[in-house]
């Protein structure tokens, strides 16, 4: 049906009311006014919408309401005026119109009601496979599907906004006693579809996870245990979700919610004797308590009799290859159990059982060399041949036993002096150009990790300027197109979550006061500041500070830009970059100057060079790059901690509380260095101080100061020395190991704190750094082991964990390199009182060490121990490092 044409323009009154109210923001009343326009009216309309949605983006500034209220008709008002489900579906899923899609969905379904059912369920299927849009527009894609009749779009993102809404409802009860999620579950006919789709996701919603202690009444597993009990959802179809699941591996946490169900169904014999290949699979590649499960389950299948020779034997190669002990030593039962019952399974099991030869763990041999013992004589010549040419990857502790019990079949040891194995000393990676056009630097600054990886970050940040200074309006119109730039003008945007690159692009577009910016340029950190927020307010300033020049003339490029990949700069490239400031009659920016200064390497076949070129150019900033190159030491720092034996009121205190990092006073840094690097003349206090920060954003540290490796590591000692448990506190040490400049006691203490780390992936970072700096020539054995001994000691480094660290910088064939460590850490702590608890690890680490590299002397203390008596690990393997250690 047509409308009548409003006087003076030509439009349609029904047309004209409609683009009223959507600029009017009166999105409620978008519904009515779209029921009297026609096809051609509705095209219209739609052309309207997209030129006010383009208009709109330049609202955010100063009206930020209207265009939010506007947002919210154009999201309603654009549904309802596209004759294609392709179109309606780009338009409803648009970033700029993201926040209306959970509070809309009815207004939404009211302008298609009416429409073709095979439209609206291709509309559903288009909104449910974006994974980001399907989670916010859950109440329309299910109102779709409703009026459609189509399948349930059992997709990752329906499925998240199908379980927020039950966990709304589990709050609800918990407030006003309402339906119980297993009540609200049963009653929702999607439930049996998604259900199962959940159990299958890469990543689980969060409320799927929570355990029974957290939130009783609104614990999933239980009520899908409950529904699969009531024939609600499909027992099989259950079973495979979250057996393929498991089988798949991934983050504990999102495993955590397909395991619980699995232990609360109870799967019976029958249905686990269907899915043992999955079982067996979960036991080779899952996270420890998967395989762990699965192990449990195939042991009692074995018990059974329902687990053949085969899959026993392959079980215990997946699970023998693992690094868990626990695991290994209950599959060495199990396999010690199956003999028992069949000993002519031997030949088919021992070669397994014959891979933990090669295990790290000498205890582990020894189990294993007691089984094939026990059992050898059932095998047959081949795989007893086999089994010998196996114990010959035995560690020297068991070599005197693999000969008396393979005889002449054991290959003698060679003869070979002992080599160390280092890894390649790394070299420094040139850093690419940036990108040569505006698309491609887009494309750097969209990609996903870029802020986390400082390389990539650089490159960015240099691009943008470069760019920016180039042609302005191009990269200002690249960037609108490319991001949600409506909160950007938010200053808690930037203060309560710092975005790096968007406060440069933000200053780009000319979204932030000038004043506000220059406040953050102008901060300096105060005495008492942590170095956390000391280190990361270099990175701000130089940030704020581009922010506020980026696209003028006052910043043609970054002198601070690395030019290698540890974040340091060649010499004669920042004397290049120098004299284009020069020629171009601008003076430096002061933070990126000052960055750049700290970047600089200074003891490169270069450096000579580079400083008589500076000094040549006659500027200030020439002079001071001159200046900085030819001093010995232009940054120091020291690490100390206070003696309990000083002050007794320390008795209590912990090696974070009693740490004290002094830097040295340079005059220079404080009176010619932007606010935020004064702090590296020496303007901190030395006092001991609490950081009450999340440790976030370590990754940038290290290219700060990459040509002074020392005073980099002081200021990383606190983070590491106050980590316990903490994750990624180890991240700086690979830039620490690849930097430049001195190392001493503050390297030191870094490293001893890092191999103590609470997380298995943190020590593994501390023992890169490790190799690499011995591979460099720069590690210090003694000096390391002399900082562990007292930290063990005192408890700070638990045994174990350093013993773990050990035993992995080992095994990679740095024999020598690791004893020259615990070599230097030993005495202290096996001399006098008591030994610490757990020190028999660290003495096991020790004596394969001695028995690879053939290190030979007397350790203090050591002959004490290892005369004691008794079987525990601590006397067994002070024997056995004794006994190594004798010529």
């Amino acid at each position: 049906m047509g409308t009548t044409k409003a006087e003076g323009n030509g439009q349609p009154v029904g047309v004209e009311k409609l683009i009223e109210a959507v600029r009017g923001g009166r999105a409620d009343e978008v519904p009515a006014l779209l029921e009297g326009l026609g096809a051609a009216e509705r095209r219209t309309v739609l052309a309207e919408l997209k030129s006010l949605r383009t208009e709109v983006r330049g609202w955010e500034r100063q009206r930020p309401r209207d265009a939010a209220d506007v947002r919210r008709a154009l999201y309603v008002a654009g549904a309802g005026c596209h004759p294609g489900a392709a179109g309606a579906a780009t338009w409803l899923g648009g970033r700029d119109l993201l926040a209306w899609r959970s509070e809309d969905g009815g207004l939404v379904l009211r302008v298609v009601d009416g429409l073709p059912p095979e439209w609206l369920a291709d509309l559903a299927g288009r909104l449910a496979s974006r994974p980001a849009v399907a989670e916010h527009s859950y109440e329309l894609i299910r109102g779709l599907v409703e009026r459609s009749g189509r399948p349930v779009p059992a997709t990752d993102g329906y499925v998240l906004g199908w379980a927020w809404q039950f966990r709304a409802g589990s709050r609800w009860r918990r407030s006003f006693e309402g339906p119980s999620l297993l009540e609200r579950l049963r009653e929702d006919p999607q439930t049996p579809a998604l259900v199962v789709h959940a159990l299958s996701m890469a990543e689980s919603p969060d409320q799927l996870t929570w355990t029974v202690t957290e939130a009783p009444h609104a614990h999933w597993p239980t009520a899908v245990a409950a529904l699969v009990a009531e024939g609600v959802v499909d027992r099989a179809a259950v079973l495979d979700a979250a057996v393929s699941r498991l089988l798949r591996g991934g983050r504990p946490r999102d495993l955590r919610f397909p395991l619980d169900v699995l232990r609360l169904v109870e799967p019976t014999a029958a249905e686990f004797r269907e899915r043992i290949p999955d079982l067996v699979g979960m036991t080779a590649d899952t996270p420890s308590p998967i395989a762990g499960y699965a192990q449990e389950v195939l042991a009692e299948l074995a018990e059974e009799g329902a687990l053949s020779t085969a899959a026993l034997a392959e079980m215990t190669s997946a699970v023998l290859f693992r690094t868990e002990k626990k695991l290994v030593r209950a599959q060495l039962t199990l396999v010690g159990k199956a003999l028992a019952r069949d000993a002519g399974a031997a030949d088919e099991l021992l070669p397994a059982v014959a891979e933990v030869f090669g295990n790290e763990d000498t205890d582990l041999q020894g189990r294993a060399l007691k089984l094939v013992a026990r059992h050898l004589s059932a095998v047959d010549d081949s795989v007893r041949r086999e089994l010998a040419a196996q114990a010959g990857l035995l560690s020297p502790a068991h070599r005197q036993t693999a000969v008396a019990l393979f005889g002449e079949a054991l290959e003698e040891e060679p003869g070979f002096p002992y080599e160390e194995i280092l890894p390649p000393v790394p070299g420094a990676q040139p850093v690419g150009p940036p990108a040569s056009t505006v698309e491609e630097l887009v494309e750097d600054l969209l990609a996903k990790g870029v802020s986390e990886d400082p390389v990539r970050f650089e490159r960015a940040l240099d691009g943008v300027v470069r760019h920016a200074h180039r042609d302005r309006e191009a990269v200002a119109r690249a960037v609108r197109e490319a991001f949600a730039i409506e909160v950007w003008q938010e200053p808690h945007h930037f203060s309560n979550d710092f975005r790096a690159l968007h406060a440069v692009l933000a200053g780009l577009l000319g979204l932030l006061e000038p004043s506000w910016i220059e406040d953050r340029r102008a901060r300096e950190p105060e005495s008492t500041a942590c170095f956390h927020e000391a280190l990361t307010g270099i990175r701000d300033a130089r940030l704020w500070e581009a922010s506020a020049l980026i696209g003028t003339d006052a910043l043609p490029l970054l002198l601070a830009s690395p030019t290698v990949s540890t974040g340091g700069i060649d010499p004669l490239v920042l004397v290049e970059r120098l004299r284009v400031y020069r020629d171009a009659g601008v003076e430096p920016a002061p933070a990126d100057l000052a960055q750049a200064l700290l970047r600089v390497l200074r003891t490169g076949p270069d450096a000579g060079r580079a400083e008589e070129e500076a000094s040549a150019l006659g500027t200030v900033a020439g002079r001071r790059l001159g200046a900085w190159l030819r001093a010995d030491e232009p940054l120091a720092a020291t690490v100390r901690f206070l003696g309990r034996e000083e002050d007794r009121s320390l008795e209590t205190w912990s090696v974070f509380q009693r740490l004290v990092v002094e830097l040295a006073d340079r005059a220079v840094v404080r009176e010619e260095f932007p606010p935020a690097f004064r702090w590296l003349g020496g303007t901190l206090e030395t006092a001991p101080r609490r950081c009450y920060h999340w440790v976030t954003g370590v990754e940038h540290w290290a290219p700060v100061l990459p040509a002074d490796r020392e005073v980099l590591a002081a200021c990383f000692v606190p983070s590491l020395a106050r980590g316990g448990s903490s994750r990624e506190t180890t991240e700086p040490l690979t830039g620490l190991a690849e930097a430049e400049g001195r190392v001493g006691r503050a390297v030191a203490v870094a490293l001893a704190l890092a191999l103590g780390a609470g997380d298995a992936d943190d020590r593994l970072r501390a023992v890169d750094a490790l190799l690499v700096l011995a591979s460099r020539g720069d590690l210090d054995g003694r000096q390391v082991g002399e900082e562990l001994a007292w930290l063990v000691a005192e408890g700070s480094v638990k045994p174990n964990r350093l013993a773990d660290a050990a035993r992995t910088a080992a095994i990679t064939g740095a024999y020598g390199t690791v004893w020259a460590v615990l070599g230097a850490a030993l005495p202290e702590l096996l001399d006098g009182g008591k030994p610490v608890r757990g020190l028999g690890e660290v003495l096991a680490v020790a004596a394969d060490c001695v028995e690879r590299c053939g290190a030979r002397g007397d350790l203090p203390g050591l002959d004490g121990l290892a005369s004691g008596k008794g079987s525990s690990q601590l006397v067994v393997q002070a024997k056995r490092l004794r006994d190594a250690l004798r010529p």
